[in-house]
Order: C-alpha cells, then sequence, then structure tokens
C-alpha cells in the first residue's frame, strides 16, 4: 500500500509541458488530461521557442527547475521554432534526452511518424479533426499519462 501511494506521489510531481500554438487546442487537451484524472501541474507554450527557452534556461521567462521530472506534449506545427526542431535539440542535449516527449500534431503522415520516433520522441498522436475523437484521444492520453513512469531532469543544460 505505502508503495502505491509513494508511485502516485511521484506521478503527482510530474510536471506536464504543453506546446501548442492553438489556444484552444491546449485548454482543451489540458481540461481533458484533468478529467482522465491526471492532475499534475501543468505549463502552456505558445510556440517552439517558448519552450526551449524554459527546457534550456533562455530568455528572461520561467525555466525549468533542476531535479523536477517533466513530460512533454509538443505540436509539430508551430511559429518560430517547430516541434521536430524542438524535439531534436532536446534529443541532442544529454541531460534532456530523457525527457518523455509525446508528438500531437493532426500530421498523419508515416514519413513524418517515422522521422519523429527516429528523433527519440516516445510517443505520437494524431489530433482527430473531430470535436468528439480529439476529447476521447486527449482523455486516453490522460489514462495513459498516468500510469508513466517519469525521470527527473538534472543537468542545467
Amino acid at each position: 500500500m505505502e508503495r502505491k501511494r509513494n508511485a502516485a506521489k511521484m506521478r503527482k510531481e510530474v510536471i506536464v509541458l504543453i506546446a501548442e500554438d492553438d489556444e484552444g487546442h491546449a485548454a482543451l487537451i489540458t481540461r481533458n488530461l484533468k478529467r482522465a484524472g491526471l492532475h499534475n501541474d501543468v505549463s502552456v507554450f505558445k510556440d517552439g521557442q517558448e519552450v526551449l527557452d524554459f527546457l534550456f534556461f533562455g530568455g528572461p521567462g520561467p525555466h525549468r527547475i533542476k531535479g523536477q521530472s517533466y513530460l512533454l506534449l509538443l505540436d509539430i506545427r508551430m511559429p518560430k521554432v517547430d516541434g521536430v526542431e524542438v524535439l531534436r535539440q532536446i534529443k541532442a542535449d544529454p541531460e534532456l534526452r530523457k525527457l518523455p516527449v509525446t508528438m500531437i500534431t493532426t500530421t498523419d503522415d508515416p514519413r513524418e511518424v517515422e522521422r519523429c520516433h527516429a528523433l527519440g520522441c516516445s510517443n505520437y498522436v494524431t489530433k482527430p479533426v473531430d470535436y468528439e475523437k480529439f476529447v476521447e484521444a486527449v482523455r486516453q492520453l490522460g489514462l495513459f499519462l498516468s500510469v508513466v513512469e517519469v525521470p527527473m531532469i538534472n543537468g542545467i543544460t
């Protein structure tokens, strides 16, 4: 029983990062993750550069905390820096490469899926065009995220 409580506490401490330029999609993802029972803190970034600044300590905004566990839900098509480049930079970093990254996008092109997996994404979820199907996909993602184990990120770069 104690082990279950500790595991639940560890999952609760994971901060979910959402890099999504569409505010409506970001709100929908956040709301439906919570409806699926995932009550972790969530931080939303409107473009790829914002999430890179957060992770790599760039710019004046908020930055990640050493020793904290994060999980990134990453849209591919974003302004400034696209999701594929964000993924490439994360997976090229010796410490950040441990960060679980789930690609969430409208693109189901097999070449894009292959490219993201080759770069090291953990999962690839296609956003359904239909609202109800999108809500259901996010709820299923929330259930999955509620049981996944996530490593701490310790290094500063």
